[in-house]
C-alpha cells in the first residue's frame, strides 16, 4: 500500500492519508471545500463548496497518477439533503459517461462546518 499526498490539496485533519493506492486502485479519503492555499472554507455556497471539493479530489487523484475520469465509486456526504440537486449540478460537470457508481447520504454533522464531503475510489490505468 502506498500513501498518496500532495501539498496542492488540504492536509488531512486526523490520522488518515489524503489517499492510498493499493495495486491499481486509489482510495481518496473524504475531501471538503477547503482551499489548500489558505486553509479556509472556500465559500458558504454549496455549489462553490462542491466545486472546491471536487477540485481537491481531482488534485489528489492526479498525484496518484489517475484522474476523476477513472473514478469507479463516489460517496457524497451532505449536511442537508435539500442541497442534493445543487451538488448534482456541479458534480455532473466533473464526471462523464459511464458515470461512477455513487451513494449520497445526509449526515448530522461533518468534522468541519461544511455542507459537503466527497470520497472517491478510482482505477489507475497502465
Amino acid at each position: 500500500m502506498q500513501e498518496i499526498s500532495t501539498d496542492d490539496a488540504p492536509p488531512s485533519i486526523g490520522p488518515f492519508s489524503q489517499a492510498v493506492r493499493h495495486g491499481d486502485t486509489v482510495y481518496v479519503s473524504g475531501q471538503g471545500p477547503i482551499d489548500p492555499d489558505t486553509g479556509e472554507i472556500a465559500s458558504e455556497d454549496v455549489r462553490e463548496q462542491t466545486r472546491r471539493t471536487l477540485e481537491n479530489v481531482a488534485t489528489i487523484l492526479a498525484a496518484a497518477g489517475t484522474s476523476i475520469d477513472n473514478a469507479v465509486k463516489a460517496t457524497v456526504f451532505l449536511t442537508d439533503m435539500d442541497h442534493y440537486d445543487a451538488v448534482n449540478e456541479v458534480y455532473a460537470a466533473y464526471v462523464s459517461d459511464p458515470y461512477p457508481a455513487r451513494s449520497a447520504v445526509q449526515v448530522v454533522e461533518l468534522p468541519v462546518d461544511i455542507h459537503v464531503e466527497i470520497e472517491v475510489i478510482a482505477a489507475v490505468e497502465g
